[in-house]
């Protein structure tokens, strides 16, 4: 039986499902997205982040709206200069922009999967603002930032099931509204609330010289590429960098041109966008018994195709202290087992999970037995052996090379099947910090 793309590329997004789950996503549509005849998949495809369980908080840009009510307006820093009769204006434009959202979540949901499913739309007053003021000599007048954020409301919004959607306005204590950077709102929310990522819809990606996309970036390697951008678009950059800065795990650029962009950077390994983060600690690491259920959905095909021998659930319970194990984004993507041997240590049970072994520049297995070295070299072994049936041309490319039984400590070699008729390979170990 021939397993179709979609079974497979459904199969790989269940991690992620599983992952994004009650987690907090704060999503800046900007006001060209607002735009674009992609914007009713979007809203669809943010409707059903929320039907898997997404918390989500909208912010929704207004830049080019408000510019073709306006006309021309001063500019300072890339922050617009607000008057009072610009405030009013702008007032009506997002008040407008934000009834359009409403509708799209309700009546433009009825010709799709999910025309069943409510999404209750919660809009308020749920930031304090305050004035720039004065900067270089320029009064920004109506132009402000954000001061506070109804945190413990913006809580109690999502965990009733609410889909909050804040517009670039907030109000000082006395009432004054005054005109917010959607960027910055998108970002300083994504902080004050503890989300787990910020989304930022663009019409760009973030590329090599050769045109390739990069999918990843730190806030600091960013920031050395925002100068080449127009002054808007340097602002969505700086807003993604100051989320992670500011504890936000991860930021996404992703384009709104692209229908199901989203889906795709969210629920596939690759992804399709720029996500931003810090340097995170290595993939690797020890294995604990919560990983327990993700090591048997990596072996668990291999050992149906008979590449490793099968071992029960209590068994890996039993001996999770040899596990390491490679994480993605919280997923458990690649597993191996180092069982020491006095000078030799075996190399067992090494795995990636099928929709990441031709992943490229993850380099998984290569990174798991850099790893099960070190481990082996700091238990005091001299030489790392393996047993493969299937995997030899890739040990091979790791340095091993072939060998007899004869080389395997004596338990081993009692232990040894001959009905499996196993590679034995062998590779020398350095010293720990040479």
């Amino acid at each position: 039986m021939q397993t179709t793309d979609y079974a497979r590329w459904f199969r790989g997004s269940t991690p992620y499902i599983s992952a994004h789950r009650d987690r907090t996503f704060v999503v800046l549509l900007t006001g060209e997205a607002l735009q674009h005849s992609n914007l009713t998949h979007i809203v669809h495809d943010l409707a059903l982040l929320h039907v898997l369980g997404v918390r989500l908080v909208l912010v929704h840009g207004a830049r080019p709206q408000i510019e073709q009510q306006l006309g021309k307006s001063e500019y300072h820093n890339a922050r617009r200069i607000t008057d009072s009769a610009a405030m009013n204006i702008i007032a009506g434009v997002n008040g407008t922009i934000r009834t359009q959202l409403e509708a799209l979540f309700s009546t433009g949901l009825p010709n799709t999967p999910l025309h069943n499913v409510e999404v209750p739309v919660i809009s308020g007053n749920f930031v304090t603002a305050q004035p720039i003021g004065i900067l270089d000599g320029v009064d920004h007048l109506f132009t402000g930032e954000v001061r506070k954020v109804e945190k413990d409301r913006i809580e109690n919004t999502l965990t009733t099931g609410g889909l909050l959607l804040q517009s670039p306005i907030g109000y000082s204590p006395s009432g004054q509204a005054f005109n917010l950077i959607a960027e910055d709102l998108a970002a300083e929310l994504a902080v004050q609330i503890d989300a787990d990522k910020l989304i930022v819809f663009d019409d760009f990606t973030l590329t090599t010289q050769n045109g390739e996309r990069i999918s990843s970036f730190t806030p600091t390697g960013l920031e050395q590429r925002i100068d080449h951008y127009p002054d808007h678009k340097q602002v969505r950059l700086r807003a993604l960098a100051h989320a992670v800065r500011g504890g936000v795990n991860k930021s996404h650029l992703v384009s709104f041109e692209q229908d199901g962009a989203l889906l795709v950077e969210l629920f596939t390994a690759e992804g399709i966008g720029t996500q931003i983060l810090e340097q995170q600690a290595k993939a690797v690491r020890p294995a604990n018994l919560a990983d327990v259920s993700g090591i048997v959905e990596v072996i668990r095909p291999l050992e149906e195709n008979g590449s490793l021998v099968r071992r029960e659930r209590d068994r890996l319970e039993q001996e999770i202290d040899h596990f390491l194990v490679a994480e993605l984004d919280g997923v458990v993507v690649g597993c191996c087992a180092v069982y020491s041997y006095g000078e030799q240590a075996e190399l067992a049970c090494v795995a990636v999970h099928e929709n990441y072994r031709k992943q490229s520049g993850m380099n998984i297995g290569a990174n798991l037995l850099a790893e099960a070295e070190k481990s082996a070299a700091s238990q005091h072994a001299h030489m790392l052996f393996v047993l493969t049936t299937q995997a030899r041309d890739w040990f091979l490319e790791q340095g091993f090379s072939d060998a007899s039984t004869d080389v395997l400590p004596l338990q081993k070699q009692s232990l040894y099947n001959w009905q499996r008729n196993s590679v034995v390979m062998v590779k020398p170990l350095k010293k720990p910090n040479t």
